[in-house]
């Protein structure tokens, strides 16, 4: 191999081994050295600097020289620099712009499309508007190379100016590229129309039925990832009727069989979104079976694609059982498999279950109940119960394998089939108590709370046909006082049952637990129901009796626990993260705020006209209000004392006109059955937290109570209960609106949080669940705040510079000072004075704003604009840093 071949080899690592001060100056001699190789070699130098994190802004002047070549190599490293200095150099890059327009228009269409893309990238104001002519020549180019790296430059330069974009025509011209003759620059243009489409929120793909068929016919000749965009788009499409999307179908059913699991996943979206357009049951059938093969081939890949897989899988499960329902032997699990596809795998075998599979499922169940993971094995035993409810013939099969796995005395899995079994009871009531005495046979095993709570509710509920019941029940009362809450209410109404059924024999049982709950007790919850229980015993019997041993409602089968508008949400964004989440993509998507990396250095003294003022005098709280019980404390498990009388509470309501976007805050797996969503807003100056509310139990729920803890805001419920007009039964839901004030009892200086503690009491199951509630901090901005000039020119110098937080909020939608003051004034955010920042008159110019939290908490706000950018700097100080962040954070995102 001759010298020269060897230098052209991989070698370039060489450049990332120099460590060297002063560097940059050698660097600069090199990069203006008139040796063509010499001047190559600097610029890798440059960028393997920048890119391994150093500095190398300084020399952005002598880099930009070098764009003026012939060597494609060399102009693609410049080209590489420029994109990620250009923001900090804005001045300076439009020295390139010329290079770039002559380049837009050079014979190669290498060069002229890596001109058109860099020019995209840059992310300044002052290039966009040279981008505009190259671009729309580009657009029409006669090679597809250059067309389709255009059209992705659309979208990049949408996200830049939007108003640009639609003025000059660019998003008709990408709906034209749709009709192009190369399949990937049709596949370039769709991905462009739909995050232009995703960023505006408006429809401009308008796939129509000549669109239609278009998309159908690039969809075979396109890159993988070409594909994956185009049938994203197709299953936002509206067939007409069932025959054309039948034909959609059977266009699409091909990408099935391709290798790359993300076009599958896709072709699948769009079968599944189409297929409840068909009306034609035997084509619906043949279909499903098409759909089985690819879906079972996603298995056989790396754990976690299997577990992705496993996640969609699930929800297509969900919506179309048949598809799988012969299916169900490749989901049971491998001995290697990781822990989180065995839980995943099991979850679809639950759902796949039926009368006809019950045994074999039922073997394989067992077999994972001996394995060595002790949570596999408790999710196991647990998922053989799952199936005794939901199928009700197989339910004897399932006691038999539990009652089988509890001779295996092995402690843990003894446990986990006493709380199923009592699931079982609570199902198929007075059916299966044969197994009682096996179950009392094992007593000395449970040492866990919920498989001794389970049991003691067992023995309380068929009292009368336990020979024994009373023994059993002493036997775990000697350590009543060493137990969890859980299982001294059990023991509690456990021993009031007994003594309803045998009152000749527990009556000094009942008396001695009674004392125990009431006088011996510092849990508030188990003293209420011992009071409730020892007024209902002496004063009417027989009410006792109708309110202990009332009929329990059966519990449901939970296999199937996603809301039905929720499912096909999330059946329509298959192999994207909602479906991995099994959220919608609204609840952990969020749009943030363009920060930079560095903050800009600015040479500039804070200075005022010079007036000597004090600082305003402290006002009392914004809004106050007694404290009351049950409004909040100290600690969350108060919410566990006496429940609140039923006053006059916030009440479920219709959804208003402009109803705020909830987020959510409790899952029905945290709530016991109750999920919220939820969002602090302030309407007319009055604070409240607006929630949405889901029961997916069986019992209808009638009231909440709600406490939340101390914290920064100082916030507290106006009513400590959440009653509703209606009940929400099961599988319903109710919004309601909880009225908050601010008072100083309830102020915890402490709390950097960012949100507020809170808990809820289910008054209908008594479960108590925990949840955060975010805060944006211009919610508990106090109404009327002003100041002085003089007084924040005084309190700004006072605040130690260690104390301020700033950042650079980019893409403002307009710099207008008369739009922003009012967007920040509607929110409590007064403005205070304007003036040029010194040495730079007419260039830069800076803007104060102050507010005043609820809690009495100072903050001082200044903007700064530069003349010709759509960008803005905010720094906010105040005696908090944690409130100055926060406060930030707040007035970034008023401005965007």
């Amino acid at each position: 191999m001759s010298r020269s071949s060897k230098k052209a080899g991989g070698t370039d690592s060489k450049f990332f081994t120099t460590n060297r001060k002063g560097e940059n100056h050698e660097l600069r001699e090199e990069l203006r050295s008139p040796q063509r190789d010499r001047k190559r070699d600097a610029v890798k130098k440059v960028i393997a600097n920048m890119t391994i994190g150093k500095d190398v802004s300084t020399l952005f002047t002598d880099v930009i020289n070098c764009i003026q070549t012939d060597n494609l190599e060399l102009k693609k490293l410049v080209y590489l620099y420029l994109i990620n200095y250009a923001k900090s150099q804005p001045d300076l890059a439009l020295l390139a712009v010329n290079t770039f327009v002559k380049d837009a228009n050079d014979p190669n269409p290498l060069i002229r499309a890596l001109a058109i893309r860099t020019m995209g990238c840059i992310r300044v104001d002052k290039i966009t508007e040279y981008l505009c002519e190259p671009l729309s020549r580009c657009l029409k180019d006669e090679d597809p190379y250059v067309r389709k790296t255009a059209a992705v430059c659309v979208a990049k330069l949408y996200d830049i100016s939007p108003e640009l974009v639609e003025d000059r025509g660019f998003v008709d011209t990408l709906r034209d590229l749709i009709s192009d003759a190369n399949p990937t620059v049709v596949a370039n243009a769709v991905c462009a129309l739909s995050e232009i489409a995703e960023n505006s929120g408006k429809d401009v793909m308008l796939v129509t039925a000549n669109v239609l068929q278009k998309l159908l016919a690039a969809l075979n000749e396109c890159t993988e990832w070409g594909q994956v965009f185009i049938l994203d788009s197709l299953s936002a499409y509206e067939p007409q009727d069932s025959r054309e999307a039948e034909g959609i179908i059977e266009r699409v059913t091909p990408r099935l069989q391709h290798n790359n699991s993300a076009v599958v996943m896709s072709a699948v979206k769009v079968i599944l979104r189409y297929l409840d357009e068909v009306t034609n049951q035997e084509v619906v059938r043949s279909v499903s079976k098409k759909l089985a093969p690819p879906l079972v081939t996603l298995l056989n890949a790396e754990p976690e694609i299997q577990y992705v897989a496993l996640r969609n899988i699930n929800l297509i499960v969900l919506k179309q059982p048949r598809i799988l329902e012969n299916e169900i032997k490749v989901f049971f699990c491998k001995y290697n498999d990781p822990i989180y596809v065995k839980m995943e795998k099991m979850e679809i075998i639950i759902r796949l279950a039926s009368d006809r599979n019950v045994d074999q499922v039922l073997l394989e169940f067992k077999e994972y109940a001996t394995e060595v993971d002790v949570e596999f094995v408790r999710r196991s035993v647990r998922a053989i119960g799952r199936c005794a409810i939901k199928l009700e013939k197989a339910t004897e099969r399932c006691i038999n394998v539990l009652l089988d796995l509890i001779q295996t005395k092995v402690s843990y899995v003894v446990q986990e089939a006493v709380v199923v079994i009592k699931d079982i009871f609570r199902k198929y009531p007075n059916r299966y108590e044969s197994v009682i005495a096996t179950l009392c046979e094992n007593l000395e095993d449970l040492d866990e709370p919920e498989a001794k709570a389970s049991m003691v509710w067992i023995i309380g509920e068929y009292a009368d046909r336990i020979d024994n019941a009373d023994e059993l029940l002493e036997s775990f009362l000697e350590t009543f006082q060493e137990e969890t809450a859980m299982v001294q209410l059990q023991l509690l109404t456990a021993t009031v049952k007994l003594f309803l059924k045998q009152p000749d024999n527990t009556q000094e049982m009942v008396q001695r637990v009674l004392n125990l709950a009431t006088e011996h007790s510092d849990n508030p919850d188990l003293r209420d129901r011992g009071y409730v229980y020892w007024r209902l015993l002496s004063s009417d019997p027989e009410a006792a009796r109708a309110v202990v041993l009332s009929h329990k409602p059966e519990i449901g089968d939970d296999t199937s626990t996603l809301e039905p508008s929720l499912l096909d949400e999330l059946i329509g964004q298959i192999s994207t993260l909602a479906s991995v989440y099994h959220k919608p993509a609204d609840s952990f998507v969020v749009k943030t705020l363009h920060e930079t990396v560095e903050e800009e250095e600015e040479e500039e003294e804070e200075e005022s006209a010079g007036v000597d003022s004090t600082g305003a005098a402290p006002a009392s709280y914004a809004s106050s209000a007694p404290a009351h019980s049950g409004g909040g404390g100290n600690n969350l498990l108060d919410l566990m004392d006496d429940e609140p009388a039923p006053v006059a509470a916030p009440a479920a309501r219709a959804a208003s006109a402009q109803a705020p976007k909830l987020l959510p805050l409790v899952s029905a797996e945290a709530g016991h059955g109750i999920s919220i969503s939820g969002a602090l807003v302030k309407n007319n100056g009055q604070m409240s937290l607006e929630m949405h509310i889901t029961n997916s139990t069986a019992t209808p729920v009638q009231s909440l109570a709600i406490q939340l803890n101390k914290n920064a805001f100082g916030l507290a419920p106006s009513n400590p209960q959440i009653n509703f007009s209606n009940s929400i039964s099961n599988g319903s839901s109710a919004t309601a609106s909880l009225g908050l004030v601010a008072t100083p009892q309830m102020h915890n200086p402490a709390d950097v949080s960012g949100g507020i503690q809170a808990a809820i009491k289910n008054l209908a199951s008594n479960n108590v669940f925990y949840f955060n509630i975010p805060v944006s901090l211009e919610v508990v901005f106090a109404a009327g705040a002003s100041m002085e000039v003089g007084a924040l020119a005084a309190a700004w110098k006072g605040i130690e510079e260690s104390l301020e937080v700033s950042t650079l909020v980019n893409d403002l939608p307009t710099v207008d000072l008369e739009v922003i003051k009012g967007k920040l004034g509607a929110k409590d955010i007064a403005f205070v004075a304007k003036r040029d920042v010194p040495g730079q008159e007419g260039q830069q110019v800076a803007v104060y704003f102050f507010a005043r939290t609820v809690t009495n908490a100072q903050l001082f706000i200044e903007l700064k604009f530069k003349t010709g950018m759509n960008l803005a700097k905010v720094t906010v100080r105040s005696t908090n840093k944690h409130l100055s962040e926060l406060c930030k954070v707040a007035v970034a995102k008023l401005l965007i």
